[in-house]
């Protein structure tokens, strides 16, 4: 039953399913069997598994043939012209054979306008059903993996990016929120890819390097202790390092040289390792602005000193090192911090921008995301979060933008009406304060978003180091 379920979802959260109308209707018969009803014996015997309501696009093939007396050669090009009506037409010549073939077998003329509108929908990509059961492997695939292993579910995301709907930022925050220890990006111990990392406080260091200690081994460029069978066949849990390749402007052969010259020593300070390394003005500059030096350096201002600071060999003196007194830098507040850490990482491990400005945003009446479980559905409510996405599927109208807080993502839908009049907000904030509907259904929740403000001048020093929080 869950399988079936789980392949339906994966076909009915598409454009075509949702601008045919499918999707309500499946998900009130799901609630309620009693609204399941069927027009004929052919019928139901082509839709049961779906609740009545064409998902497939094979389903639509079938009820051609038998509610419609459509051959089956006559199905096969319906279905290609459902995938591509929308760019070339073709769809028209169907709908009167359709229609009056379902009325000639004694079908209402509202249920066969209403497969034709679904069959409409198709052209905005509809699932073949041997489709949606692959991607339902796939997908019950990840969420074991995300659910039992979440830290290495997370380093094999980020060590694929660029990819898919998240950014690193939502990936390792989600993370967070599911018990995964993130760690910084560190000279001293990030490989090239992000890693996994024992739960000692931090990983033992010898002289063949991290992967040459006794209790760690190698694995895919993961770094991780040997697993028993015992641990292979149950949760195991791990910590997860942010690789080098993370840090902004540090080249691929400056992320070599790291690690090369880390494999022969642990380095001793910034001097030492930009000495040993070989590294120019720039992969040093991109380390301190991503504070990966702070382990050496001690706080992001005095890795900059140190970085820019940091000498050439020279012949006579192939190792410089020379005692200076420490300059009295300032450490960074932590909007600096901040905002440092978007601009070079894309993400941050310190709290979230939105934390900052909560006794602002409460002020104004502001929920944060993870309250609005809590407020009545229908009722008007206020949110705001850093802008993460923008979808209008397919040629929709209607459009749907995820914000993010501190505690949380929420889901807001922007009707055209309200998209057209608060065209600037809605396109250009980065930090966007939605007023609107709540609306609560089979355990989702949406804002409908009735007014829309652009707040994204309250990032303040923030936005001075990053243009964009993701």
């Amino acid at each position: 039953m869950q399988q079936r379920h789980l392949v339906v979802q994966i076909a009915i959260v598409r454009p075509g399913p949702i601008q045919g109308n499918m999707v309500h209707p499946y998900l009130a018969r799901r609630d309620d069997p009693n609204l399941v009803e069927y027009p004929g014996d052919e019928v139901k015997a082509v839709l049961q598994r779906t609740l009545g309501v064409p998902i497939f696009q094979e389903q639509v093939m079938k009820l051609a043939v038998v509610a419609a007396g459509f051959t089956p050669g006559e199905a096969d090009e319906l279905r290609r012209s459902m995938a591509a009506w929308r760019r070339k037409g073709g769809l028209e010549k169907f709908e009167q054979k359709l229609l009056l073939g379902m009325r000639a077998r004694g079908y209402a003329e509202t249920f066969a306008r209403r497969i034709f509108q679904q069959i409409q929908g198709f052209g905005e990509y509809g699932f073949p059903e041997s489709h949606s059961a692959s991607f339902a492997l796939l997908a019950y695939v990840s969420a074991w993996l995300k659910y039992y292993y979440p830290a290495a579910f997370t380093c094999a995301l980020l060590n694929s990016q660029p990819m898919g709907f998240y950014a690193p930022s939502q990936l390792v925050q989600d993370a967070r929120r599911h018990n995964v220890e993130v760690r910084p990006v560190d000279v001293r111990y990030s490989e090239a890819d992000c890693s996994l990392e024992g739960k000692s406080p931090q990983p033992p260091f010898s002289k063949g390097g991290l992967s040459a200690s006794p209790h760690f081994e190698k694995r895919g460029g993961v770094v991780s202790p040997p697993l028993s069978k015992g641990e292979l066949e149950g949760d195991f849990s791990f910590a997860l390092r942010l690789g080098l390749r993370m840090v902004k402007g540090l080249s691929r052969t400056g992320i070599e040289a790291i690690l090369k010259a880390r494999h022969d020593a642990p380095f001793e300070d910034v001097q030492d390792m930009a000495t040993r390394a070989g590294l120019n003005k720039k992969d040093l500059e991109s380390l301190a602005a991503a504070d990966a030096l702070r382990g050496l350096a001690g706080h992001r201002h005095r890795a900059w000193w140190q970085a820019g600071g940091a000498e050439k060999p020279l012949p006579v003196f192939p190792n410089p090192r020379f005692a200076e007194p420490e300059a009295l830098l300032r450490k960074p507040g932590e909007a600096e911090d901040i905002g440092a850490d978007y601009a070079s990482l894309g993400l941050s491990l310190r709290r979230h921008p939105l934390a900052l400005l909560r006794e602002r945003l409460a002020a104004q009446g502001i929920r944060r995301a993870s309250e609005l479980g809590s407020v009545r559905n229908g009722a008007i409510a206020k949110a705001a979060g850093l802008v993460i996405n923008r979808q209008r599927p397919g040629s929709g109208e209607i459009i749907f933008i995820t914000l993010e807080d501190e505690s949380g993502h929420v889901n807001v839908i922007v009707r055209p009406r309200i998209a057209a009049a608060q065209r600037a907000p809605l396109l250009e904030s980065r930090l966007l304060m939605v007023s609107g509907v709540v609306q609560q259904e089979h355990n989702v929740l949406h804002l409908i978003a009735g007014k829309l403000k652009d707040l994204s001048i309250w990032l303040g020093d923030l936005a001075t180091h990053s243009r964009d929080f993701h």
